[in-house]
């Protein structure tokens, strides 16, 4: 099937082609004929299956088509991060060539007065963050009573982060009657609970088995001390000559660490997080797509909605806490169809976060000691060393002492509250 078949006009078929893409993925495929219709959407689409053109590209035409051209937004789309913001609205825009809409932008962290004067010259869609947009409304700024159609790209993510008091805020200054389109890569009783909410008689759209990780990303843990983590993934990088990678911690002061720990090795890195400004997160996000930075270290926040184009290597430097997260991590590689490569360095003490991941994928994840940086009995008590799982087996020589009750042999197969805005 190419987008030919899909009942897009000429103009965004060509738009399409521009940006490289000829052949729809699966989620394009299966949204674009439905949100053409008209019908609500739920949308059930890992990172990097190309949710933003299925809903960016019918909108844009049912928005072209209208004859309702009025200053006020038609179109908004709601996102839980600045950098998820940022990217949906170039989309729009790369999308949106030679159709006269016009797109604004609008996140925190920023000035609000260049936005103000976006409103006021008029807008057709409107990308935004919860928390800034409510700003806006409380001046004044945004009307939102001509919205025709409404996106949550990320739900799942907005909700975590504590928007659903934000969102109901927000949908109360909407017309009753428009389309709803959401769009979540995990599933809870709460995102259900909002889709039965908002969305009338949708068409459910699932492209990928739920909570699970990109099938072609190759996932793997490398048991080590705590204190050897850093020391262990600038030798990953430089031994393995890794082109890029991006890091994850847990904490802003634990990537600001990081970085510069790996900038004295000779590594070139940055680190973006909530306490960075949006300038300087811009600016690190921007090197990094350019190649002038080779690691990026964020904690999940920051990182959420970043579409970093072939991004062969994600490292968990510390495991996040919720095991949704994982994926969503994982998720920035193996985009597109592309392989790549997911690299958790565990501690002992976060193996109980390693569990409740392993069941969430359906299956337990590869161990491999690395010479040299296998944990030692100081690290933890003997019995939940001698019993770290499975068939690690050691990469670089020396033979897999710590193995417990797992299988010998060959490594598995993998098939591959704050308001921040």
């Amino acid at each position: 099937m190419s987008f030919n078949n899909l009942g897009l006009m000429p103009e965004l078929i060509k738009n399409v082609a521009a940006q490289g893409y000829t052949i729809p993925t699966p989620i394009q495929s299966q949204a674009i004929p439905v949100v053409l219709e008209g019908r609500d959407v739920m949308g059930g689409a890992q990172t990097g299956t190309g949710k933003t053109a299925a809903f960016a590209l019918p909108v844009l035409q049912k928005l072209s088509q209208s004859k309702n051209r009025s200053r006020r937004p038609r179109c908004l789309v709601l996102t839980p991060t600045r950098e998820l913001a940022a990217q949906v609205g170039a989309s729009m825009i790369d999308y949106g060539v030679g159709l006269h809409l016009k797109t604004a932008i609008i996140f925190g962290g920023v000035g609000i007065n260049p936005q103000i004067s976006a409103l006021r010259r008029g807008v057709d869609i409107l990308v935004a963050t919860p928390g800034r947009l409510l700003d806006h409304a409380g001046q004044r700024t945004v009307d939102l009573s001509g919205i025709e159609i409404l996106i949550l790209d990320e739900a799942d993510r907005m909700l975590d982060m504590g928007f659903i008091h934000d969102i109901k805020k927000v949908l109360a200054l909407l017309p009753a009657k428009r389309q709803n389109l959401l769009f979540s890569a995990t599933y809870s009783g709460e995102i259900r609970r909002l889709a039965d909410g908002l969305l009338n008689q949708p068409e459910f759209i699932e492209v990928a088995r739920r909570n699970t990780a990109a099938e072609k990303v190759d996932q793997v843990v490398h048991p080590v001390g705590l204190k050897a983590k850093k020391e262990l993934l600038a030798k990953l990088i430089t031994e393995d000559e890794w082109g890029q990678a991006l890091v994850f911690t847990r904490t802003k002061h634990g990537a600001n660490r990081l970085a510069t720990y790996l900038e004295k090795q000779g590594i070139e890195a940055a680190a973006i997080h909530g306490n960075k400004s949006q300038t300087a997160r811009t600016r690190a996000l921007s090197d990094f797509k350019k190649g002038k930075v080779q690691v990026l270290v964020a904690t999940d926040i920051a990182a959420r909605g970043l579409d970093i184009e072939k991004l062969p290597h994600v490292v968990n430097f510390d495991l996040p806490n919720v095991a949704e997260d994982y994926v969503h991590r994982i998720g920035r590689t193996g985009r597109a169809g592309l392989s790549g490569s997911a690299v958790s360095l565990v501690s002992a003490d976060e193996e109980k976060l390693l569990r409740p991941i392993e069941r969430l994928l359906g299956r337990s994840i590869p161990v491999e000691n690395i010479d040299g940086f296998s944990r030692n009995p100081a690290d933890v008590n003997e019995e939940t060393f001698v019993n770290f799982r499975r068939d690690g087996r050691n990469k670089r020589g020396g033979g897999n002492r710590y193995r417990g009750n797992g299988r010998s042999g060959s490594r598995p197969q993998v098939s591959g509250r704050r308001r921040a805005a």
